[in-house]
């Protein structure tokens, strides 16, 4: 591989070896010896003390195969062997049921040598196993928030029994909750089942890349963040190999070109697209490999076309998708080629495979368009370079838009390579985002409070409170936003109130509750089933428009729609020459302000990293001529025809609130990402409207809201009165504080 970077990334050096290997019960001690291990590794050693004596809580991080989960549960097996209860005594939560499936497999075998039961417990293990651990609960359940919110509202009356002897609970991969509707839905049961047993169970928290420590910490343990015990591991560099490697895309007057030649040009794939695939072909095939690409859209895309240059050059194609619409034993094909030690394979997938499913060691990462984040990027990395004395290899694909005289500014701006090119200088610095706090989050309140009712078969509302937000994990909600927010619910039927004063299940809250996707913090949406010749190939959107006669791509392959039946969710699929990748939907994340401050600095400089290829590195310099170009390295702002584009270089945040702000003044703005493009107004006018806001102070967020039409995101935010979406809306999307520090700064620069 050519001009590939090798730095070094270092992580925090852990303290003086301890002796945690004479601490673990001889049995455990045995299991290892058995392994053939040469000891422990400094992360295990130091994580036994803390989890044998429970008087903190911990969290373990470490570079994937780092360890972390030997790290934390062979001193938990000490622990119950040493200690035998009779219920339950670990709950193990997960992300995603394949990670539970793949942990079940590693930890059961441990458990079997100790006597230990490992239960693997979410939607696709069948109920017999279920109801036995019901009638004999014991040892470790290994379980996804959603399979716990079941227990709760259907098992409610019996999980004093299930849990009574509960001594842990162990977070898997806990970066992946943190700041979302399920983070928030998983803190609340970890209190609710501390409520129910009635003592404090000790917390370890497990993941490859955290930002800020002390925020994960208060993740973990909402208001006694403090408490929290931090190991962190990396006692020795790791040698990376990085590239990032460009393309340019085809010029086309998009305006010159009506709907059915699109739609004939989305069925042949774009030059930049054929020239990506030969790269990839030629540099993965006939090893194991990972291909993330950011859409399960390009996903089929890319496997779509690697396939048919597999058949093209009359090889055995090594190219499998893998994404959440897939059938699951469509994705389980794609993890056992990975696994087999004999079998070159090369899969192309979303996060997916992001986080710690075992799929053996791979080679290197591929990244097709720009990465994401700095933590997502570092969890992809983690993925090879796992034996020993292998390097951890990373290849990013970027394509951008041939320049000619009617593209428009920011497209000449490359911000998808400069983009990358920030990820890779922040992730060599070892910064990570930290954790998106301070959201209220009402509509993972409602699920919570929906199923606390349902758990105890009524709750007094000032109980609900006090469980929920007083000491649990809303705390941000006080006493007047609960209120108001009963008043709502009580007003959709959701709940009703006795005379007594107990909040009961309203009708209509009986039917949320009763249905199957109560369980999730998160809207689901209707999909229909793919079936060829009887075989389910996967799901798709009900959105996405499918009717009889059209060609589709989908698992890799190409498809005609023979028949549609909305009734039955099912669409009957044959074998076809041609298709086009369907639209599965999905949205952005948000974007930190360092990551956009570090893009401002790129182009700012006249360095070219090490760690691009020839055509990247062209690529960045034509987009720093484009930038000086249109003078942007003296202002923040330009005028385009008879509009003004803004560029704040903040993240997601602040950029979306400036653009509410001008958007209440009554100005018709667009929020592209990296800028504000605001139409029909000169740079002139446009300082006139900041300097008005500069004046006023920072803005009322709750107020500012009101300007914003689709604040309905959540899965039960069309259950929330105006005022509670506005005050909802404004924690999670708005920082005026940060963006009224913003306005001098652009206003300077204008």
């Amino acid at each position: 591989m050519e001009a590939i970077a090798t730095p070094k990334i270092s992580m925090v050096a852990p303290a003086s070896s301890t002796t945690g290997f004479d601490q673990l019960h001889e049995q455990v001690q045995r299991w290892i010896h058995a392994q053939g291990w040469p000891g422990l590794r400094p992360i295990q050693d130091r994580a036994v003390p803390p989890i044998l004596s429970r008087k903190s809580d911990v969290i373990i991080t470490a570079a994937t195969a780092g360890g972390k989960t030997e790290a934390a549960f062979l001193p938990v097996f000490s622990q119950l062997v040493t200690h035998p209860g009779k219920s339950i005594q670990v709950i193990g939560l997960s992300p995603l049921k394949a990670l539970i499936n793949d942990q079940h497999r590693r930890l059961a075998e441990i458990g079997e040598g100790l006597q230990i039961p490992v239960n693997a417990w979410h939607g696709d293990i069948a109920s017999g196993k279920k109801r036995r651990v019901l009638e004999n609960p014991a040892g470790v359940v290994l379980i996804t928030p959603e399979s716990l919110e079941a227990l709760f509202v259907l098992k409610g009356t019996q999980l004093a029994t299930l849990f009574a002897d509960l001594q842990y609970i162990v977070i898997d991969e806990m970066h992946s909750f943190i700041g979302s509707e399920r983070g928030r839905q998983m803190q609340s049961l970890m209190h609710r089942v501390e409520l129910v047993v009635g003592k404090r169970v000790m917390r370890v928290g497990l993941s490859a890349t955290l930002g800020d420590m002390s925020l994960a910490a208060e993740f973990l343990r909402p208001g006694q963040g403090d408490g929290v015990q931090l190991i962190q591991s990396g006692s020795k560099d790791q040698d990376v190999k990085l590239q990032i490697r460009g393309y340019v895309k085809p010029a086309f007057e998009e305006d010159d070109v009506d709907d059915v030649l699109k739609d004939e040009m989305d069925l042949q794939p774009t030059a930049d697209a054929v020239e990506i695939a030969g790269d990839l072909f030629q540099a993965l095939r006939g090893d194991k490999n990972l291909i993330f690409i950011n859409s399960r859209r390009q996903v089929e895309r890319y496997a779509d076309l690697l396939r048919y240059m597999s058949i093209e050059r009359r090889v055995p194609n090594e190219f499998l998708p893998h994404h959440g619409s897939l059938a699951k034993e469509l994705r389980q094909e794609a993890e056992d080629a990975l696994k087999a030690e004999d079998r070159p394979s090369n899969v192309i997938c979303t996060m997916t495979l992001e986080m710690g499913i075992d799929v053996g060691s791979v080679k290197s990462i591929a990244q097709v368009g720009p990465p994401s984040s700095v933590a997502s990027t570092c969890q992809r990395l983690g993925r090879s370079g796992r034996r020993a004395g292998e390097s951890a290899i990373m290849r990013v694909y970027i394509s951008e838009p041939k320049v000619t005289p009617s593209t428009p500014v920011i497209n000449s701006l490359y911000f998808d390579l400069v983009q990358a090119i920030a990820i890779f200088t922040l992730l060599l610095e070892g910064w990570f985002e930290p954790p998106i706090i301070g959201r209220l989050q009402l509509s993972t309140l409602i699920q919570q409070l929906l199923s606390l009712i349902a758990q105890r078969s009524g709750v007094q509302p000032d109980q609900a409170w006090d469980f929920l937000c007083r000491t649990g994990p809303f705390a941000a909600v006080d006493q007047e936003i609960f209120m108001e927010l009963l008043r709502t619910l009580g007003h959709h039927d959701l709940i009703q109130q006795s005379q007594d004063g107990l909040l009961l299940l309203g009708i209509k809250g009986e039917k949320q509750v009763n249905h199957y996707s109560f369980y999730t913090a998160f809207a689901t949406q209707d999909e229909y089933q793919l079936v060829s010749d009887g075989r389910t190939l996967g799901s798709l959107p009900v959105r996405s428009p499918l009717v009889e006669g059209m060609f589709l791509i989908f698992a890799g392959r190409r498809w005609e729609v023979m028949s549609v039946d909305e009734h039955r969710g099912k669409v009957e699929v044959v074998g076809a020459s041609t298709g086009k990748a369907p639209d599965f939907g999905g949205s952005s994340g948000f974007v930190h302000d360092r990551l956009r401050q570090t893009m401002y600095k790129l182009y700012l400089s006249d360095q070219v990293p090490g760690f691009l290829d020839e055509t990247a590195g062209e690529l960045l310099q034509m987009a720093r001529q484009q930038f000086r170009t249109y003078g942007l390295h003296q202002t923040q702002a330009f005028e385009d025809g008879r509009n003004t584009v803004l560029f704040p270089w903040r993240g997601s945040v602040i950029t979306n609130t400036l653009f509410v702000q001008l958007l209440a003044r009554g100005l018709k703005v667009q929020n592209q990402g990296v800028t504000l493009k605001v139409n029909g107004v000169d740079a002139e006018g446009v300082r006139s409207h900041l300097l008005d806001l500069l004046n006023q102070g920072p803005a009322d967020p709750v107020e500012l809201a009101v300007a914003v039409k689709n604040k309905r995101n959540d899965k039960y935010d069309h259950f929330l009165s105006d005022e509670l979406l506005c005050r909802n809306y404004a924690a999670s999307h708005l920082d005026a504080q940060g963006a009224w520090n913003v306005l001098e700064e652009l206003l300077e620069s204008i």
